[in-house]
This record gives C-alpha cells, sequence and structure tokens, in this order.
C-alpha cells in the first residue's frame, strides 16, 4: 500500500518504522527537523556542546513496554535518570523535595509546622484508600472532598505533582478523571514510597533514537511539508501539502493532535468533529537556561521536578515548573542546566540558551470519552489515528498507537 503519515514526533516515526518494509510510506512535517517532542538542544557551556532534552526526558523499562522494546530492538544507548519531586511556593515559603529521604525537611521549618505534618499524614491516608475510587466515575476534586484531605495536601502535593506530571495548571486538576489519576499514580509506583521504578534517559539526548530510526527508514521524509487537506475519495485518499501539489494514497495516517487532524479533514463527519473536537491542549512555554532562581532557594530541596508557585493559591492559567537537567541527564558540565515552563518572568537573558512552546493535551471528561470513542472513527475512510492524546499523554502511548494502527494494517511488531 502506499500511506501518508502525517507527523514525525514517536507516533509517526513509530508508524513509518514498523509499515516501511512492507508499504511505501512518506512521512509529511510541518517542521523543518524530524521528532515532535523528542527535542535535544546543543548548547556551548565553556567550550563544550552540551545536549539537552527539552521535550521527551524519560522513560522506564515497568511502564513503557513499546518504548523499551522499541530502543532495545535498535540498540538505543540508555543512562539511569532520576525522577524525584519538589516544591516552592511563595519565594520560598514552603519548599521541600524527595531525591534524598531527609530532603522533605530541607527546610528545617517544615519539621515545626502542624499543617507540613498533616500533608504527610494525608499523603499516607492518599495512598491507602485511592484504590477504592479507581472504578468511580467522579472527578479528583470530588474525590479529595470525600477523603477529607487538607488544603497542603491538596495544594502542595497532589495537585502540584499532577500538574508537574501532565504540565496542566492545578486548578485543571481537580476537574482531572480520577480512576485515571489513581491508574497512573499505581502504575507508576507512586502510591506507595518503595515500588517506584528506575528511570532512564536516553544518552547524548532523545536525538539519538530519532537519529538512528530516520537512518533505518527507506521511506521518503517531507520536512517543512504540512496538510493542507486530507480529501476523502472512493478509491483512494488525497493530500493536498501546502506547497500545492496533491498525491494518491491507499490510507493515511494522522499521527499529529486531534485538532491539528480535524483541521486536515475536508467535509468531517459529526463523529470526527465530536470525538477530535473533544481534546483540548494548554500551551506551554518553554526556557533552556542557567537561571538557578527558578530553583529552591535552598540547595537540600533542589529535585529534577520542581513545581513553582509565586504565591500560597496558584489560581494562574498556567503550571510553573522547572527540571533539573543535570539530574535527570549525564551532562558534562557541573554548570546548572534548567528547562522551565510558563515562568512567572523571563530568566536573566544572559543565561537562556532556548525558547520554544509545546501544547500538550488535556486530560478531563470530555477527553476521556474521546478516547473511548475512537474505534467509531478509527480506520474509516481509509484514515487513521495515533497519538498521545489517545492515552496519558506520554511517550510511551504515542508509540503504542502507532503500533495499535500498524498491526490493524497487517504489520508484525519485532519487539513482540
Amino acid at each position: 500500500m502506499k500511506i501518508a503519515i502525517i507527523g514525525s514526533g514517536i507516533s509517526g516515526l513509530g508508524s513509518a518504522y514498523l509499515l516501511g518494509k512492507e508499504h511505501d510510506v512518506t512521512i509529511y512535517e510541518k517542521n523543518d527537523y524530524i521528532g515532535g517532542h523528542s527535542r535535544t538542544v546543543d548548547i556551548k557551556i565553556d567550550g563544550k556542546d552540551i545536549p539537552v532534552d527539552t521535550g521527551f526526558i524519560v522513560f522506564n523499562y515497568r511502564n513503557y513496554p513499546n518504548l523499551s522494546g522499541l530502543f532495545n530492538h535498535l540498540d538505543v544507548k540508555v543512562a539511569k535518570s532520576d525522577m524525584s519531586f519538589g516544591v516552592s511556593i511563595d519565594n520560598g515559603w514552603l519548599e521541600y523535595g524527595t531525591r534524598r529521604p531527609f530532603d522533605i525537611f530541607a527546610q528545617k521549618r517544615n519539621l515545626l509546622r502542624p499543617k507540613y505534618w498533616e500533608m504527610l499524614f494525608d499523603i499516607l491516608k492518599f495512598n491507602k484508600n485511592a484504590g477504592k475510587y479507581v472504578n468511580r466515575d467522579i472527578t479528583l476534586g470530588k474525590l479529595l472532598d470525600e477523603l477529607g484531605t487538607g488544603d497542603w495536601f491538596r495544594n502542595y502535593y497532589l495537585l502540584a505533582m499532577g500538574a508537574a506530571i501532565w504540565s496542566t495548571p492545578t486548578k485543571g486538576m481537580l476537574d482531572f478523571p480520577a480512576k485515571t489519576f489513581i491508574r497512573f499514580f499505581d502504575n507508576h509506583g507512586l502510591l506507595t514510597v518503595n515500588d517506584q521504578p528506575q528511570w532512564y534517559t536516553v544518552k547524548g539526548g532523545s536525538k539519538e533514537y530519532v537519529k538512528i530510526i530516520t537512518k533505518k527508514l527507506t521511506n521518503s521524509i517531507r520536512l517543512s511539508c504540512g496538510v493542507e487537506k486530507i480529501i476523502r475519495k472512493k478509491s483512494h485518499v488525497e493530500i493536498l501539502s501546502i506547497d500545492g501539489k496533491k498525491e494518491k494514497y491507499d490510507a493515511v495516517i494522522c499521527a499529529c493532535h486531534s485538532d491539528q487532524a480535524l483541521k486536515m479533514l475536508d467535509e468531517p463527519t459529526a463523529d470526527e468533529q465530536k470525538i477530535l473536537q473533544s481534546i483540548k491542549y494548554q500551551p506551554n512555554e518553554m526556557y533552556l537556561h542557567s537561571d538557578t532562581t527558578f530553583m529552591q532557594k535552598r540547595n537540600g530541596a533542589w529535585s529534577s521536578w520542581v513545581y513553582l508557585s509565586e504565591d500560597k493559591e496558584d489560581n494562574s492559567e498556567n503550571i510553573s515548573l522547572s527540571y533539573w537537567m543535570n539530574n535527570l541527564q549525564p551532562l558534562d558540565t557541573d554548570k546548572p542546566v534548567i528547562v522551565t515552563l510558563n515562568p512567572h518572568r523571563k530568566p536573566d537573558e544572559s543565561v537562556i540558551y532556548d525558547h520554544y512552546t509545546f501544547e500538550h493535551p488535556v486530560f478531563d471528561d470530555d477527553a476521556i470519552k474521546a478516547q473511548e470513542n475512537i474505534e467509531k472513527i478509527q480506520g474509516k475512510d481509509k484514515i487513521w489515528y495515533t497519538g498521545a492524546w489517545l492515552q496519558y499523554g506520554f511517550h510511551e502511548d504515542g508509540l503504542s498507537s502507532a503500533v495499535k494502527v500498524a498491526k490493524k494494517l497487517g504489520a508484525k511488531i519485532p519487539w513482540q
């Protein structure tokens, strides 16, 4: 078959790799680079080129079976990583970290705060009781009301961590489906102290796996070539690209965001409109920099992920979050390298290396229903949909969606 794949993120690359040996595959990519959220930036520090990931950073072997299977199959080199979490609230009024056991008391004042101890006990309470809600159709906010947890646990632990995981504002997390939240926490060992998986990162940055998989693709990759329209015909599907060219295909795989796919569809059906427009996206402005004022004031609290809030009640439209990249990747420098999403102010200009805006799916009740209904439109009129938006929004989810579609098109998965 002649197959068009729209998008070159993990969903598009995975689809092309799995289908390319048996079919004539063409990738359309609107950007001038391949990889989507696998975005590695080379920065220069002390005369050395340091590759730093700004999108996809980590994975583990327990919860990422397809991604780890692909990496093993391609012999992608990896290194151990650390997924500790910390917060800094109201310019250091409250801080803690989890990189080492006693980092929860890196701010000594926490030992004397009754509300802090209440938060710690609420963590144990939530971890013990969350499983009872895994089959109930309620929001996370309703679950917390029923459990009777305190405001510190809600605001400075659970919502902060959830917002960090899904790059979603804390107020949006209250509308998150509780069962989805709990299943993710349980699968990733976040409902226990002892069962968390070892995390890994790609040596040299995620661009290295993109290079390996791209070299193995014998098919055509068209960079800076977005798709204007997907036009259905009786016997085939036509792609109209932004350069004005039309080409016929036997199948089209939309390996892009759902809203982007909907815009491309010529005369979308009622089901396509309802499902694809149900997923909302959160823009997240990213700075890669070395401004340490975007980490905790107390070095002992520094963690791989740091939730930042300028006031005690974070009602902002965007989450602010820093990644301590030296702790996440084996960077060849002692100079702190930080990725910050949605900073409340701009980092020091003299130490900014890169600036980019990502968009991440928002997983509210409408999104979950759209995921459940995707089979109504999957493969109809020879058009297929892949993407991380079809599950939790992570790299594994993007590749897993590609695996599902590739199987339906007859592909064999080499690592399964």
